[in-house]
């Protein structure tokens, strides 16, 4: 035996030295009781299974803890010294019970997300509507930027779950599909495309000056790598409502989500240009940190998503 663990008091760890928390409780509750049988019932085991579960521990500790006779069960003197030490650990891991569920309840009681504008503005609101019936207790805090801007957040540790719109997964993020999404080319109902017959050609579409979103951007990341990078920016903006709001006004085409234009579609404020030859479809997805899948109210509202 070493030298440490001499000192220990024993050989092994201190999880095969000392009884586990049940038989220190079903032995605080012979004592408190006096009768094995009532201490089985309280702790919810049969009186065989109490007795073998004393008998077990007087082997583990190596001392007779517990005198049964017909008239009940009374502490032997070393028995009754073993209690006292088994009523601080009980009480210990009580207070550890009550730290990690203080935990867990300032983990569920907030959830940060970071979304791509679109998302944000077009789909989260109804997602986190459906979560605060689950969650009412639970305050969300939402970070609205380009998927770019998502990823960082989620990296630095500033948002527990996100969702971005971009061809490709950000490095160091897992995912999972969420939903599909189609940018369409619009224009207002006074521009020369909103009367052509023929669809728009992608060559013609990469020619044209656009009103885009920026780059980093997942619309943005679609519509380059649809048009091979040749899209021609006319005016950047950083929100899609801020895009939306200049094809409106006339300044010239932008392409946008479908999911952001249906009400600008059905009021006739914009008209859709069929593309051809080019294919504008995207996947939406919800991302979160490599290995740290979502839990508590981010798993929740991942679920949500889905339904």
């Amino acid at each position: 035996m070493s030298q440490a663990e001499e000192r220990a008091g024993g050989g092994g760890t201190l999880a095969h030295r000392v009884p586990d928390l049940g038989a220190l409780e079903l032995l605080l509750a012979v004592a408190r009781l006096g009768s094995l049988g009532a201490a089985a019932r309280e702790v919810g085991i049969t009186q065989p299974a109490a007795s073998s579960r004393i008998r077990s521990m007087e082997r583990q500790l190596g001392v007779a803890l517990v005198d049964r006779s017909p008239r009940g069960s009374r502490l032997t003197e070393s028995g009754a010294l073993v209690t006292d030490w088994a009523r601080r650990v009980v009480e210990a891991a009580e207070a550890f019970d009550a730290g990690a569920q203080a935990l867990r309840h300032r983990r569920d009681s907030r959830l940060r997300v970071a979304a791509s504008m679109t998302i944000a503005e077009y789909l989260l609101p109804g997602w986190l509507l459906a979560l605060r019936a689950q969650r009412p207790d639970t305050a969300v805090s939402l970070l609205a930027g380009n998927s770019a801007a998502v990823a960082e957040r989620l990296l630095a540790d500033e948002a527990d779950l996100g969702f971005v719109e971009g061809l490709t997964v950000p490095p160091g993020l897992d995912s999972a599909v969420i939903a599909h999404d189609r940018l369409i080319v619009v224009v207002a109902p006074a521009h020369p495309w909103a009367r052509r017959r023929r669809p728009l050609a992608a060559e013609e579409l990469a020619a044209t000056p656009l009103i885009l979103r920026e780059r980093g951007s997942g619309t943005r990341q679609v519509l380059d790598a649809a048009l091979g990078g040749l899209a021609r920016p006319l005016i950047e903006l950083s929100s899609t409502t801020a895009v939306k709001a200049s094809a409106v006004s006339g300044a010239g085409p932008a392409v946008l989500s479908e999911l952001a234009v249906g009400e600008e579609l059905a009021m006739r404020r914009l008209v859709s240009i069929p593309v051809e030859g080019v294919s504008l479809r995207r996947d939406l997805r919800a991302v979160w940190p490599t290995g740290h899948r979502p839990t508590g109210p981010a798993r929740e509202l991942l679920s949500l998503t889905r339904g």
